[in-house]
């Protein structure tokens, strides 16, 4: 254990090399936020840093963390892989991704089949983009207002926040952006130059976005009738982070591209991939197998994290507990919001994933302060900062997610009292 003394070293070196080497504006949010120290290790729930301060982890890498942090049939699996091959020489064909995308195809919803393995959630947005232009052969993409599908060109012109993308400009010239839920205003923008609709099921990064229940049958319907491709992009909802394997279970709908990542690689190795159906993968891979190809992706290394990801996250009904245990965290942070309807817009979601809007960005900012000084990680959402997201591991214990809901309680009632503290001094004045 590092002294008080080497620990501020440690923090002022790793802030000062972060200036001048990785990102200036990270070091400076993290050190206002009280994040100074670097963190040091990761197990289960929990993250430590240098000093051996123990975190619960809400956050969960922003889904990346369903199985927790350094699962042990995770690592065991990419160990023993790691003893044999790391990564494909590309001559041969590779039994472990063989066997992956079976498995993927056994999870991923009817008529899905194929896959192609890749290394994060905008990758396979990009590949994603690509089949659905090549199979339709059209050019135009609608995403939805707040949407987030990453930073790379194509994935970030589909995305629905401008002060990501106006520095970039142009990006991808054809695309469109219609309101989250709104089926009619989809309607009215789809044409024949429509190759595909882009949507998340559950928007993230807006803040936890709910859609109406009848809105993805709509959507379905309206691609359908159009002859446009549906993509639903799963990167931070599948492999039962919202009670269901896929969130697109909770409407009944079947897209024709799906995206994932984040949980796919049981927390363990960075992956993503993108799946569709025989048709579809006809038009992108039935003239030319390299159309589309990656140096890293489809690794042995990742391939057994995906295989033993998703095994675990089978036999241990993570699924099902995702469910219960989501209809838990819902119920408390409602009854959080009853007592403090004056900062608590509103609460929302699906398994475990919720959001906590509240009435401005900087109370949310301040009750996420409050957490981190109570050892909690929770995170705003980058669409709109006045949105905290609790997305814990699906492997919480119960009593965690108990004290997690205590602890966000505390830093609303806390943030209430300083905001009146400051109201009342004003007021004297």
């Amino acid at each position: 254990m590092l002294d008080e003394a080497a620990i501020d070293r440690l923090s002022e070196e790793t802030t000062e090399k972060y200036r001048r080497h990785v990102n200036p504006g990270i070091a400076g949010i993290l050190n206002f936020s009280g994040f100074s120290v670097p963190e040091e290790r990761a197990q289960g729930c929990y993250i430590w840093d240098a000093s051996g301060r123990k975190f619960l982890d809400c956050v969960g890498g922003y889904g990346a963390f369903s199985l927790g942090h350094l699962n042990p049939k995770v690592v065991d699996a990419v160990r023993k892989q790691l003893e044999k091959e790391a990564l494909k020489s590309h001559f041969f064909m590779s039994t472990v991704l063989a066997d992956t995308c079976e498995l993927m195809a056994s999870v991923l919803p009817e008529g899905i089949e194929y896959s192609f393995i890749c290394n994060s959630g905008t990758e396979a947005v990009e590949g994603a983009l690509k089949c659905a232009r090549i199979h339709t052969r059209r050019p135009e993409f609608i995403g939805a207002t707040n949407g987030f599908h990453g930073k790379s060109f194509g994935s970030l012109s589909v995305s629905g926040r401008e002060i990501y993308k106006k520095d970039f400009e142009p990006l991808l010239q054809e695309t469109k952006l219609v309101p989250f839920g709104d089926a009619d205003a989809l309607a009215d923008a789809i044409s024949d130059r429509s190759a595909a609709v882009i949507l998340e099921v559950v928007q993230g990064e807006a803040g936890v976005n709910i859609a109406p229940s009848d809105y993805f049958g709509r959507v379905r319907e309206i691609c359908d009738a159009n002859g446009s491709l549906l993509i639903l992009d799963e990167v931070r909802t599948g492999f039962g982070r919202t009670g269901k394997m896929f969130a697109s279970e909770h409407y009944g709908v079947v897209p024709d591209i799906v995206t994932m990542a984040k949980a796919l690689g049981g927390g363990v190795m960075p992956v993503g991939a993108f799946s569709s159906t025989q048709a579809v993968w006809e038009s992108m891979f039935g003239g030319n197998p390299y159309l589309h190809s990656t140096t890293f992706g489809g690794n042995p290394l990742a391939c057994s994290a995906i295989i033993a990801a998703i095994n675990t996250t089978i036999e241990e009904n993570l699924v099902q507990r995702s469910e219960i245990l989501g209809e838990k965290l819902l119920s408390g942070l409602q009854a959080v919001r009853s007592k403090y309807p004056w900062l608590i817009k509103n609460v929302r979601g699906k398994g475990l994933l919720a959001g906590i809007e509240f009435a401005e960005e900087d109370i949310a900012a301040l009750v996420i302060a409050g957490c981190g000084r109570r050892d909690l990680l929770a995170a705003y959402s980058l669409n709109n900062p006045k949105v905290v997201r609790v997305e814990p591991p699906l492997i919480i214990p119960e009593d965690e997610l108990d004290r997690a809901i205590k602890i966000i309680a505390e830093s609303v009632e806390e943030t209430g009292a300083m905001i009146e503290a400051i109201t009342s001094e004003a007021e004297c004045e």
